[in-house]
């Protein structure tokens, strides 16, 4: 399936920036008379500055049941780090369920870097992380002792990892000083308008997917953590449901959690620069009925600031959709009277400061009006004409059973702004060949690469049945096959395929392997064998595909 960028003079129209952009692979439209605007950092750092004609050819696999990482010809995978490998010479172990995935090159290189990963939940596998019987135990009764519990958060959280190409083969460097486990137990500071809930807070968990900023360090985003704070018998849900921000090449530096960008079981972030200098952050809250949402902060990007850009995510404005009207609406206490009028059914106020609204955003984006969604997930930016790109995993409250990707058109192209359009891009379900549309990436030439997120205990049943294992699938936003799926990978037993994110020469693929042997029945007799096969337990890992 090759993809020609000129074809995209046709939707975005001729011009000598448009040309410019389609030409080099720059992910931004240029503006007449002024800077790139849009320049995008999610999953595309270090592509902005390299001429890229990215065509990746291969043909599409079918549906399949088997217990591997199934490729087309000419790619193979090399299992780089699983759930309990070492990580440092302090002899830190990499975290289960692997998710997100972003890779920082070293000197620029794209086969020698760290790597981040973040580790979500435990769920049914827990036995093989802490011996707690969760088949057989009795959810209303919590018998974890002090010791499971800590083995349970130490899982969680996120992995930095050096990794290095070596023969063709990709491995990890298992003693690195830049190895570091950021966990459940980790200390974390707040900043932002809700800082004062704590001076600080230990842990983050329940981490789903995230970005990479401008200057260099990593987002993760906590997503379903009342689970875990239920389990683990922790006493403030407040301080968990944050994105949070890590700088992976300091591994004293102390962890960040954003109050501004609000609390909600975040997916990802998909961060841009708007035409104004602004950043604005793309983000969706994962659960059925809930919102997407966009920060924009006060101040303007300086790339001459490094690090300390880091304070534009702490003061700004909260924006959430209206896909009724077209419209982001500010979830600002000062400005917005919806808010400062919002009472329970007892007729008191449910907000009285900015803190209380970022706290409790869900109850917030009802009272102003936001159009609920059908699980919003995954938000990217296109790298070239700066549409935003939303997977709706499903939602069957309301029949959708098979979800879809939506792309929205900021006014003017301008991502700080208020009004926008959208469209339904494409559409889950048997003549498409996906469903459950969960994370994307985009390569440098606009093709989107997506994974999809089919329940393990509706894997391989009833109307789902004809998908196969979860799997990714590359689908071109341009040309004659836009919006047409091709079925790149299929993941092993009860797995899904999550955080796919290449290097800066597009010749490498990474993607985590998340719960494979999930929807098991009894401990004794495992679903899945993989990574190592025979009779070895299934282990969460994260992958290096090459072939490209």
């Amino acid at each position: 399936m090759d993809v020609n960028r000129r074809q995209f003079l046709t939707y975005l129209g001729a011009g000598t920036a448009a040309l410019a952009s389609m030409a080099t692979g720059i992910p931004a439209l240029a503006a007449a008379g002024s800077t790139l605007s849009g320049k995008t950092a999610d999953h595309l750092f270090g592509l902005e500055t390299k001429n890229h004609s990215f065509k990746p050819k291969f043909k599409e696999i079918h549906p399949t049941t088997k217990d591997d990482v199934v490729l087309p010809d000419g790619f193979k995978y090399d299992v780089i780090a699983s759930y309990g490998d070492k990580i440092n010479a302090a002899g830190d172990t990499f975290g289960f369920n692997s998710d997100f995935t972003c890779f920082l090159p070293i000197d620029g290189k794209s086969d020698h870097g760290l790597l981040w990963v973040n580790h979500e939940y435990l769920g049914e596998l827990e036995y093989y992380v802490n011996g707690y019987d969760y088949l057989h135990a009795d959810p209303d009764d919590n018998k974890r002792t002090p010791e499971q519990i800590q083995k349970y958060l130490y899982a969680l959280g996120g992995s930095v990892i050096e990794i290095k190409k070596e023969q063709g083969t990709w491995k990890l460097v298992a003693d690195s000083k830049y190895g570091r486990r950021v966990s459940g137990l980790t200390r974390h500071v707040l900043t932002g308008p809700a800082a004062s809930i704590a001076k600080e807070v230990t842990g983050t968990f329940a981490n789903c997917s995230g970005g990479v900023t401008l200057w260099n360090t990593v987002l993760s985003c906590e997503e379903n953590y009342m689970d875990v704070v239920g389990d683990c018998k922790l006493p403030d849900a407040k301080h968990y449901g944050w994105v949070i921000e890590v700088d992976p090449f300091d591994p004293k530096s102390t962890p960040k959690k954003h109050t501004a960008l609000g609390r909600f079981s975040h997916e990802n972030t998909a961060m841009v620069l708007a035409p104004t200098g602004q950043l604005v952050v793309y983000m969706g809250d994962d659960a059925k009925d809930q919102y997407v949402y966009k920060y924009v902060s006060k101040a303007k990007y300086d790339p001459k600031a490094g690090k300390n850009n880091s304070k534009l995510l702490e003061e700004g404005t909260l924006y959430v959709a209206n896909f009724g009207k077209g419209k982001w609406i500010a979830l600002d206490y000062a400005t917005n009277d919806a808010l400062k009028k919002a009472v329970n059914g007892e007729g008191k106020p449910l907000f009285t400061s900015q803190a209380d609204v970022l706290i409790n955003c869900r109850e917030a984006s009802k009272a102003v009006g936001a159009t609920p969604m059908d699980r919003p997930e995954d938000l990217e930016v296109h790298p070239i004409d700066g549409s935003v790109f939303i997977a709706l995993t499903n939602n069957d409250k309301h029949g959708n059973f098979y979800g879809q990707i939506v792309r929205l058109f900021e006014k003017d192209n301008n991502h700080a702004g208020g009004e926008f359009t959208f469209e339904i891009f494409a559409a889950g379900g048997p003549q498409s060949g996906f469903a459950a549309p969960d994370n994307m990436a985009f390569d440098s030439a606009g093709n989107l690469w997506v994974v999809t997120d089919i329940s393990s205990s509706s894997m391989n049943n009833g109307i789902y049945k004809p998908f196969g294992n979860n799997g990714v699938f590359f689908i071109p936003t341009s040309g004659n096959n836009q919006g047409q799926a091709a079925q790149f990978a299929s993941a092993p037993v009860g797995a899904e395929m999550t955080g796919p994110w290449f290097t800066p020469d597009e010749k490498t693929l990474f993607l985590s392997v998340q719960h494979p042997g999930e929807n098991l029945k009894d401990y004794s007799q495992p679903t899945s064998h993989w990574p190592k096969g025979g009779n070895a337990v299934a282990l969460p890992s994260v992958i290096a595909i090459t072939g490209f």
